[in-house]
């Protein structure tokens, strides 16, 4: 079978200026509209659909509405002054109303309208001063001339430059091109949801017939949706299908190590957690390369995971790598490593940049001799001198923080060893589906035993005073806080409180309320300060502190969001918290209840709260359940901003909305798969029929993934 495009599709990418009314000057215009072929103006959803039908009468129209009405011209009016307007008394069924024009030659609207005869017209009605009018109609039609009107007119996004009437025309040729193509819907999906064939579902879109038009969501758009998404995780499943047929090698440990670890806990693993475990080993067991998604909520236990996963690498005599995408975040993996693997006789090694001379030749040469088992770092681990004796498995920590080339430089250390990606960021399934859909899924969506809810409150920062008080309080009494800040130095631009002077005012503050009971020089002793600027050594310094109960308060911008592990820390605030998203919110709420004490979360926020700001801070004080915070975070942002505009890897649909069609996403992923599973070179019927489908997508990539051609 070719791997070129079919010719029935050639028309559909041609050029535009091929179609009626497309200049080249337009073009240029149309582009603006992410318009470049015919192909493109197929999936050119309308904004709206207006009602054009014919009524008797302008008469109970609601203002605002479009009305199309059989009118009698009585008498012109011309404009009596500059900037008036040229009013013409019209006679429907049911009584008189007016056509205004604005800066109109009366000559010509004379010869539009010319009195004692007959129109259709056709626009929205207004009231103004008590006077029913329609301004400026957009048709006015001689009554043999107005079968042309449509019933249901779409409406398309307007851009500047572009006459709508020049958009409609050109949708209406692009659509002329549109071929009938055979089904690439599984028929009893298609029969569930009655949607019609591709070929009518594009005149629905675009000539619609019937009030079902006038839906906010029409049969005909899900329909065409559901083809984007389906094409999408088509794309993807062939991507993983062809990652996996990849030269791995087949990872069996022993399970020694594994038990020895598990039997030192001073817990059970969650059934999440054994059940990822399960997952993952599994992959590695297979000839196939693993490329998995270890997804979990903040606190359920990822780092656990991992760590079996490196274990069954060790087990095996092969060496595994953990990547962390900070510093401050790799020295905490290794921190609550450690203690799991010294019964185990086996010494971590950690490999930073901030690694030089003689101190990194001997870590480098552990590395490349396999007498480091397990490794872990942050970007270093990318250097050309880095290399292994035998990479078994690359576990890449935080993977939205890390590009897609820097995981493949870190993979390609090994030969082709299998890779596990975490994200403590709980995703939503449909997010999920399209980002990482090329990967196997793992998800922790249990809390290890012991872990206390927090307290979450709701505070105005006018009562800044207030909780300063009952900070030092707390502070007397050998509690340790977290007090975040969005930035790190004050700006003109902005009235938000940096970490910087925050600290300073922080530490005065305690230094005064703790003097009496303390000392001089206490309340100051005690707060630290930490943020992405200072130099790695300074942070390391502020953060041991921290850890040590030297320093109670950490003041902090969001480089604290991920990752850190102080237990007894049991305060968090965080100021200008209507300035942060749901999901950053809620890692920073993460970082404390992680001790024996009942934990404390402040929302400081400055009044008044947006609408916005307002729904985000109720849900967070509501639930800590990571996946609602998500789902919610999605509908409130939207999935660019959630994932992050950059990072996110987010696909770009015309027609499917990944927030309302959740449910249509994962019904394409497990058709994808099931189409693939029956036909793994989409040769069969329906295989064929999906293959135009890509190629009408401009899935050309996955088309060469193709076993056969």
């Amino acid at each position: 079978m070719s791997r070129s495009r079919p010719e029935i599709l050639f028309p559909l990418f041609a050029e535009l200026d091929a179609l009626p009314g497309v200049g080249p000057k337009s073009v240029r215009h149309f582009q603006r509209l992410k318009v470049e072929r015919p192909r493109d103006l197929l999936f050119l959803a309308p904004a709206r659909v207006t009602d054009r039908r014919l009524r008797p009468s302008l008469a109970g129209v609601p203002d605002g509405e479009t009305a199309t009405v059989l009118v009698q011209v009585e008498r012109h009016q011309p404009a009596r002054r500059p900037g008036a307007p040229h009013r013409i008394a019209v006679q429907d069924e049911a009584g008189g109303f007016f056509l205004v024009y604005f800066r109109a030659r009366e000559a010509q609207l004379r010869e539009l309208l010319p009195e004692g005869e007959t129109r259709v017209v056709s626009g929205k009605a207004e009231t103004w001063e008590g006077t029913r009018q329609i301004t400026h109609p957009d048709h006015v039609l001689r009554p043999d001339a107005a079968e042309g009107l449509p019933a249901f007119e779409p409406v398309y996004p307007g851009v500047e430059g572009l006459a709508p009437r020049s958009l409609a025309k050109a949708v209406a040729g692009a659509l002329d091109l549109a071929p009938t193509l055979e089904e690439w819907i599984e028929p009893s999906l298609k029969a569930l949801h009655g949607w019609p064939d591709w070929r009518a579902a594009l005149d629905l879109l675009h000539r619609p017939a019937d009030e079902a038009a006038l839906a906010r969501r029409p049969a005909a758009r899900d329909r065409l949706a559901y083809d984007e998404l389906l094409a999408h995780q088509i794309a993807l499943a062939l991507a993983r299908e062809t990652a996996r047929r990849g030269a791995g090698r087949a990872t069996r440990g022993d399970g020694r190590l594994r038990t020895e670890a598990l039997a030192a806990l001073p817990y059970a693993p969650t059934g999440a957690q054994t059940r990822a475990v399960a997952e993952i080993t599994a992959d590695m067991a297979a000839p196939e390369r693993m490329n998995r998604l270890l997804q979990g909520d903040v606190g359920a236990g990822k780092t656990l995971v991992a760590l079996l996963a490196m274990l069954a690498a060790a087990e095996a005599g092969g060496q595994a790598a953990l990547m962390a995408p900070t510093e401050i975040l790799a020295r905490q993996h290794l921190e609550s490593l450690a203690p799991l693997l010294s019964p185990l006789g086996i010494i971590p090694v950690l490999l930073t940049g901030r690694d030089k001379g003689a101190v990194r030749a001997e870590k480098l040469a552990a590395i490349a001799s396999g007498a480091a088992p397990l490794v872990v770092g942050t970007h270093a681990l990318f250097s050309q001198d880095v290399e292994f004796d035998d990479l078994r498995l690359a576990v890449v920590d935080e993977q939205h923080r890390f590009g897609v080339r820097q995981r493949m430089d870190l993979s390609a250390k090994g030969r082709r060893p299998d890779v596990l990606v975490m994200t403590a960021t709980p995703i939503p399934r449909s997010l999920a589906l399209a980002s990482y859909g090329d990967m196997d899924l793992s998800v922790l969506d249990e809390k290890p035993p012991g872990r206390k809810p927090v307290d979450t409150a709701l505070i105005s920062a006018g009562r800044y005073d207030e909780v300063v008080a009952r900070l030092a309080k707390a502070v007397a009494e050998g509690r340790r806080a977290y007090w975040v800040c969005p930035m790190v130095e004050e700006s003109a631009d902005t009235d938000l409180t940096a970490a910087t002077e925050r600290h300073a005012a922080l530490a005065e503050a305690l230094e005064a309320a703790l003097t009496p009971s303390h000392g001089p020089g206490w309340g100051r002793a005690v707060t630290a300060l930490v943020h992405g600027q200072l130099p790695p050594a300074e942070k390391d310094r502020a953060m041991a502190a921290f850890a040590a109960g030297d320093a109670r308060v950490l003041v902090a911008t969001t480089v604290i969001e991920v990752g850190v592990n102080v237990p007894e820390a049991s305060i968090m605030v965080i100021e200008h918290a209507d300035r942060f998203g749901l999901a950053q919110l809620h890692q920073l709420r993460g970082r404390v209840g992680r001790g024996a004490d009942r934990s404390t979360c402040l929302l400081m926020y400055e009044p008044p709260l947006t609408e916005g700001a307002r729904a985000r801070l109720t849900v967070l004080r509501e639930t800590e359940d990571g996946f609602r915070i998500a789902e919610e975070d999605l509908r409130l942002r939207g999935p660019g901003d959630l994932l992050g505009a950059r990072q996110s890897g987010l696909p770009t649909f015309r027609l499917a909305d990944l927030e309302r069609d959740a449910a249509l996403m994962a019904a394409a992923s497990d058709d994808a798969r099931l189409l693939l599973a029956q036909d793994p070179t989409l040769e069969g019927p329906r295989g064929r029929a999906a293959r135009s489908l890509l190629w009408l997508m401009e899935a050309d990539e996955a088309i060469r993934m193709l076993k056969a051609g």
